[in-house]
C-alpha cells in the first residue's frame, strides 16, 4: 500500500523592502516561475486568483508575485503593525489550500504585450546591439539585487542614449529606487555601455 506523501508545512516570513509602503512575504513554496506584477485589480482578476483575493482586502494597493515571494504594497493610510500579521495568515492559508496562484497562459500573454511594445521601437542595427548589451547587464547584475528587495526591473526602451526601465513590485513608487536608479544602475550602464547617457524610470 502506498504511503501518503506528507508535504512539508508552508513556512512564511516577512522581509522589509526599501519601500516603506511594501512588504515582502517569502515562502518555502515556488509560487510562480517568473514575475507577475498587478498594480490594478482588473489585471489581477484576469490572471491571478491570489492577487484578486488580496485586492479584496481594503488595505492592499498592489501585488507582485515572483518565484517564492509575494510583495504587497499597502494603501498609505494603513499601518503595517495593524495589517502585517493578517496578511501573513491570509497568504499562508491561501498557499496551504493549494489554489491557483497565477492562471496558465499569463507569461505568454505578457510576452505578447511586451513583444508588441518592443515592436513599436524600430532599432537601427547599431542601437539593436546596444539594446542587447543593456538587457544583458540588467538581467545579470541589476535584477537579482532588485529581487532581493521584493521588486523587479524591466528594460523598456532605448532612444538616443536614454534608457527607459520599468520598475515593479516594491520598486514602484519607492523613494529610494530613484537613488538606486541614478547612482547604481545609471552609473554601471554608463561605464559598461559608453553610448548610455541617462537612465529614466516609468513606474509599473
Amino acid at each position: 500500500m502506498d504511503q501518503p506523501v506528507t508535504k512539508s508545512p508552508v513556512m512564511l516570513y516577512t522581509e522589509q523592502t526599501p519601500n516603506p509602503e511594501s512588504l515582502k512575504y517569502v515562502t518555502n513554496r515556488m509560487l510562480f516561475k517568473g514575475t507577475a506584477d498587478f498594480q490594478e485589480e482588473d489585471l489581477a482578476k484576469k490572471w491571478s486568483p491570489l492577487a484578486t483575493a488580496l485586492f479584496e482586502l481594503p488595505y492592499v494597493k498592489g501585488v507582485y508575485i515572483a518565484n517564492n515571494f509575494v510583495t504587497v504594497s499597502k494603501e498609505f493610510n494603513y499601518a503595517w503593525e495593524d495589517i502585517m500579521l493578517k496578511l501573513k495568515a491570509f497568504i499562508k492559508e491561501y498557499i496551504e489550500s493549494e489554489r491557483e496562484v497565477i492562471n496558465p497562459g499569463f507569461a505568454e500573454a505578457m510576452e505578447q504585450i511586451e513583444a508588441e511594445r518592443g515592436a513599436s521601437y524600430d532599432y537601427s542595427e547599431e542601437d539593436a546591439e546596444i539594446v542587447v548589451k543593456i538587457k544583458d547587464l540588467i538581467n545579470t547584475y541589476v535584477r537579482p539585487a532588485v529581487e532581493m528587495d521584493g521588486g523587479n526591473i524591466e528594460f523598456s526602451a532605448y532612444n538616443e542614449g536614454v534608457v527607459t526601465v520599468l520598475l515593479q513590485g516594491s520598486c514602484s513608487g519607492c523613494p529610494s529606487s530613484t537613488v538606486t536608479l541614478k547612482a547604481g544602475i545609471e552609473g554601471m550602464l554608463k561605464r559598461m555601455v559608453p553610448q548610455v547617457k541617462e537612465v529614466v524610470a516609468e513606474m509599473g
